[in-house]
């Protein structure tokens, strides 16, 4: 009996050890999943207008080819048709961070890592944001960002990103990640190498250009002026 109690008392300490390494290093605890690729064109990432100027990402998965869980409207927007019908078993929805997160370089990402919608002068932006850096990444865009509340704006994967289902132990779960191969550390260097939205504006626009004289103006002797009569 005595041996038994001792074997039991050291393996509850074991199990203490390991459960407070594992807090101690959240590296190890991110590393018990796997990811599997996906693909692509069966999933629709998705931007909804939320109050006056808020916006809710939100994914679709097609598991099935029929019947659609979205359409793509002619004025660019998507509608999403699988509230037509019962989409159990057809498609599926990923609405929070319940239902998709970030990985980087084969780890998942801390918790306070967060992606966010950001609306800007060229249209929407999937921005991942880390609370203690200044330096957002760009995970998708959309290059507009028209309010809708019967249709949803569509955005596109940044080279380098695509989605993936999380695993453990070689068997799938329903998770879904927004994956780069490069290191969070990596991608934040690499946008904070890029020039803003208005630093690319003004090299495009050029310096500006003298004003032209009028055109009954001959070259020689004094500019002509138009005098305008005052009328009380």
């Amino acid at each position: 009996m005595r041996r038994t109690y001792l074997r039991r008392l050291l393996l509850s300490g074991t199990a203490v050890m390991l459960a407070a390494s594992s807090s101690a290093l959240p590296g190890w605890t991110r590393s018990l999943f796997d990811s599997k690729p996906l693909k692509q064109d069966q999933f629709a990432i998705l931007a909804r207008a939320v109050g006056r100027d808020g916006w809710k990402l939100l994914v679709l998965e097609q598991i099935k080819a029929r019947p659609l869980c979205w359409k793509d409207q002619a004025d660019g927007l998507v509608e999403p048709s699988l509230n037509s019908f019962d989409f159990t078993g057809i498609c599926s929805r990923y609405l929070d961070s319940n239902g998709y997160s970030l990985r980087t370089a084969g780890e998942d990402t801390k918790k306070s890592v967060r992606l966010r919608l950001r609306q800007g002068r060229n249209g929407l932006e999937l921005h991942a944001l880390d609370p203690n850096r200044n330096t957002a990444v760009v995970v998708a865009t959309a290059r507009q960002a028209r309010r809708n509340k019967n249709a949803f704006v569509k955005l596109k994967l940044e080279p380098g990103w695509q989605l993936e289902r999380r695993a453990y132990q070689g068997r799938t779960l329903s998770h879904v990640y927004f994956a780069n191969s490069d290191s969070l550390n990596q991608l934040i260097a690499k946008a904070s190498k890029r020039p803003s939205p208005s630093v690319r504006m003004s090299t495009v626009a050029g310096l500006p250009r003298a004003p032209r004289p009028p055109s009954s103006y001959a070259g020689k002797g004094p500019i002509p002026l138009e005098v305008i009569p005052f009328r009380p």
